[in-house]
């Protein structure tokens, strides 16, 4: 389920407890399911993933229980009975609030050390009002100062606020804001968690923190296999090579056992046989050497035989004979060259540095950073092996060693850099990353509206906070909570500077947009990367509709009018282009329904008129009818239909595309063919995927999406260019297996079709489109 701007449920599912009983009861199965525990690191695992089940069965029932009691109102934006809209809920997977809040539940620990330090119980309450007095304040204003505090939560920034507005004069705003707050004091977190370090850099972010790093590269545990491999080489194959020579003492013209041993010969036997159960109880990795069928295990066995005073029968015999020759015409006999020449590779291999090694060294180099932030420089950290570190402890790494991939890939997700840096040195491997990325951008271009230095350190906080918040399943088309409405937000809204604001989201919002269709030309913006987007245009005052991609399995059936809005934006840059025609959208008539629809709702929201024509429509009937009207869908609820109208609507906006274009001016820089041949790739790369596939359905819509953003990038292109590319598409199909060229061969028809003026869905060809409520034809393969 997508975390989008709106999530909806049809009508009556939004009480449902069908969905909260399947997921406790998945959370269930993990802790009736028997746990592995044959090794530390099993048990740990299994204990951990334990534990998440516990807290995971607990968060769901708390859901069913709170609906059964009346306590939670599902699909509300005041889920939770006494909770104002303001208060962070605990949301659960599916949009699901439980009767929790996200500040409440056992003090923290930098709460109880607040409270010793200020001489008050160890209690919210307590530390609230502590908060207030003349050194409570004081504290406050250090911290707001050293800007050396985080919020994990928005609340913990609303003590500060209070602190910020009396040290500003504005006393009655602080009072405000205290009344606000005060009845939850008890309950909730209002106190800022201090933190070792100042306001992140407003121009860098990172993905992963060092402690991520760190914890990722203390799980990994040493390669079982490599282990087994290095142990074989250092300690069994010498100990056969022992063996070996020991038993060719005995050969007369190459025939074992033709001399007869000595009791030289029987006591060295003795001691290797006592030698090989030393090593067989210290060295456990390896197991070849304990079958009796193997050349080792024939040896050591004939040898246990002869050193116990039996004489060997003829069988095994046989078998010691035919493993030493078979020994020495593979290696040679030991000593000689072609085995020393051998034995010298293994050596060497056998002591490469293992990749849990250098994982320890790069750890101790981790260990003396901040763990809660990224790094300006991961080159030091993924460094090849010092003379100084080769010789300091017993690191067994010789100077030189370089640092493997597979552990510079984990530093390198540390990196603290700008957000283009990040994406030229592919640390951002896909849209949804980029999306994670960007509140920490968005977070200090809206507070630069705030003179104030300090103000914008704690809004900027406040935000990175607030973009935790998951959403909430929500009905009725209802909006989810903004920022802009937490109480402390708005207590020093009068001391933004008007204008100062909307120039860095300006250009942060056209950097953001060029770089995120620049960098995945074919794949949609994700809900988080378009919540954000629309968080900058209105800081820069645009009117720029940005639409989420709605969930088939919980959608209404209904548009917000700003979908409409967004086709109306498509209609201005489209009409008569290549997509228009592909798709067989008549974009003069959407421009039409769009300025018809805008009228009524002016008219609407004219002072005067009836208390229910009182308001701007929550939906757009018109748009709504169209999308069902092209996708043939007529009455009956399904996932299927859901999703071809969905599709529809995604069509007749361009998903954002076009209102980038228009409304915030991006002109990404390598061109828009360049950005077409792009797209067909991620087509060719998805439709491979449906190969044998044997749940092909969500490939497909990937595939079917590329395709359009495809369809976009060649409608913006000059004529020459847009040939071009559409001439060479078939050629690069051919680059991709067989399959994947015959089942595009409909919609390549289909496209050049439209672009010689036609209609894409006649004769051989066919419009790519990826929700489909029948058999889809690009699956099964058609026949080449």
């Amino acid at each position: 389920m997508d975390d989008n701007a709106d999530q909806q449920r049809p009508a009556g599912a939004g009480t449902s407890v069908h969905y909260p009983q399947r997921q406790l009861a998945l959370a269930q199965a993990f802790l009736t399911s028997p746990a592995d525990s044959h090794t530390n690191a099993e048990t740990r695992r299994s204990t951990e993933t334990r534990r998440s089940a516990e807290a995971r069965v607990a968060r769901w029932r708390a859901v069913l229980a709170g609906i059964a009691d009346g306590r939670l109102a599902i699909g509300s934006r005041t889920p939770v009975a006494g909770l104002p809209a303001w208060v962070t809920p605990e949301v659960v997977r599916g949009g699901f609030a439980t009767s929790a809040a996200s500040a409440e539940g056992p003090l923290q620990p930098y709460e109880r050390e607040a409270a010793a330090r200020a001489g008050v119980a160890a209690e919210r309450g307590a530390l609230f009002a502590y908060c207030l007095t003349e050194p409570g304040l004081s504290r406050l204003y250090d911290l707001l100062d050293s800007g050396r505090y985080e919020a994990a939560v928005p609340e913990e920034a609303a003590l500060l606020t209070v602190a910020w507005l009396v040290r500003a004069g504005d006393a009655a705003g602080a009072l405000e804001l205290v009344d606000v707050l005060e009845p939850f004091a008890d309950r909730l977190r209002f106190t800022p968690r201090p933190s070792v370090l100042p306001a992140p850099d407003p121009e860098a972010v990172h993905r992963r923190t060092v402690g991520d790093a760190v914890t990722t590269l203390t799980g990994r545990r040493p390669n079982a296999a490599v282990e087994a491999q290095r142990e074989a080489l250092t300690v069994w194959q010498p100990f056969g090579d022992q063996l070996l020579a020991h038993w060719l003492e005995t050969a007369e013209a190459g025939r074992v056992l033709e001399r007869t041993p000595d009791s030289a010969w029987l006591e060295r036997g003795a001691m290797l046989l006592r030698r090989y159960d030393e090593l067989a109880a210290t060295h456990t990795r390896c197991t070849k050497h304990r079958d009796p069928k193997e050349n080792l295990g024939i040896l050591r066995g004939a040898l246990a035989e002869t050193a116990a005073g039996r004489p060997l029968d003829a069988r095994r015999l046989g078998l010691l004979r035919h493993a030493v020759a078979s020994m020495v015409r593979r290696r040679g006999r030991p000593g000689s060259d072609r085995h020393t020449e051998l034995r010298t590779r293994q050596a060497v291999q056998a002591a490469q540095p293992s990749h849990h090694d250098l994982a320890q060294l790069v750890l101790r180099r981790l260990s003396g950073l901040h763990q809660e932030t990224g790094v300006a420089d991961v080159a030091p950290l993924v460094a090849d092996v010092s003379a100084h570190e080769a010789h300091t402890g017993n690191t067994r790494l010789p100077a030189g060693t370089p640092v493997p991939a597979a552990i510079r890939q984990v530093v390198e997700a540390a990196l603290s850099a700008p957000l283009d840096t990040l994406v030229e040195r592919g640390m951002v491997p896909s849209a949804e990353v980029l999306a994670e990325l960007v509140p920490q951008l968005v977070a200090v271009t809206t507070s630069q509206s705030y003179p104030d230095e300090t103000l914008r350190t704690l809004m900027a906080a406040n935000y990175r906070a607030f973009r935790n918040r998951r959403s909430l399943l929500l009905s009725d088309l209802t909006g989810q909570v903004r920022v802009d409405e937490l109480p402390w937000v708005r207590a020093v809204a009068g001391h933004r500077v008007g204008e100062d604001g909307r120039a860095p989201a300006r250009t942060a919002l056209h950097q953001l947009g060029e770089l995120a269709v620049q960098a995945f030309p074919g794949t949609l913006l994700p809900n988080p990367l378009v919540r954000e987007l629309g968080v900058l245009a209105r800081q820069a005052k645009l009117d720029a509709p940005f639409v989420e991609e709605l969930a088939a399995d919980i959608f209404t059936g209904t548009f917000t009018p700003k979908y409409l809005a967004a086709a109306r934006a498509a209609a201005e840059l489209l009409s008569g282009t290549l997509y228009e025609r592909y798709y067989a959208i008549d974009y003069a008539a959407v421009h039409d329904l769009a300025t018809a629809e805008a009228g009524e709702a002016y008219k609407a929201g004219k002072p005067g008129k009836a208390p229910a024509r009182g308001r701007r429509p929550r939906s757009s009937l018109g748009f709504t009818e169209l999308c069902a009207q092209r996708a043939e869908v007529s009455g009956g609820w399904s996932i299927a239909s859901n999703g071809k109208i969905i599709e529809q609507a995604q069509i007749l906006t361009t998903h954002n595309l076009a209102t980038l274009v228009t409304r915030v001016g991006i002109s990404p820089e390598p061109g828009w063919d360049d950005l077409a041949w792009r797209s067909f790739t991620t087509v060719c790369h998805a439709t491979a995927r449906i190969h044998d596939n044997p749940r092909p359905l969500s490939t497909i819509k990937d595939a079917a999406y590329a395709w359009r953003q495809l369809v976009f990038h060649l409608s913006l292109c000059e004529p020459a260019a847009q040939a071009r590319v559409i001439a060479g598409l078939r050629g690069e199909a051919a680059r991709h297996p067989a399959h994947v060229a015959a089942r595009l061969a409909p919609a390549l028809a289909g496209l050049r079709q439209a672009a010689r003026g036609g209609a894409a869905d006649s004769d051989a060809g066919r419009r790519l489109l990826g929700w489909t409520t029948g058999p889809h034809w690009l699956h099964p393969a058609p026949r080449t």
